[in-house]
């Protein structure tokens, strides 16, 4: 069975090797029709520690790494924050 890849951004970077990354889904409620969002956070393991606070990722479910993270960051890209 593949791998769940999902998009998202990161939210903290203060652990060392981690970071929490919100994963933002839409969806149609049933009943009254309209768009809804959803989010929900993450632990994502960044072993370089290369990724900081707005920064897009992908983000790839792994076998436990600790007892919050199942997640590794698969590809990211930084943005200008100034």
């Amino acid at each position: 069975m593949p791998k769940r890849v999902l998009q998202g951004t990161v939210v903290s970077d203060k652990n060392d090797k981690t970071i929490v990354v919100r994963v933002e889904r839409r969806f149609t409620h049933p009943l009254l029709k309209k768009t809804v969002r959803r989010s929900k956070k993450y632990h994502a393991h960044d072993a370089e520690n290369k990724f900081k606070v707005g920064d897009q990722v992908s983000i790839q479910e792994t076998a436990p790494i600790s007892k919050n993270k199942r997640w590794v960051v698969v590809e990211g890209s930084a943005e200008a924050a100034s």
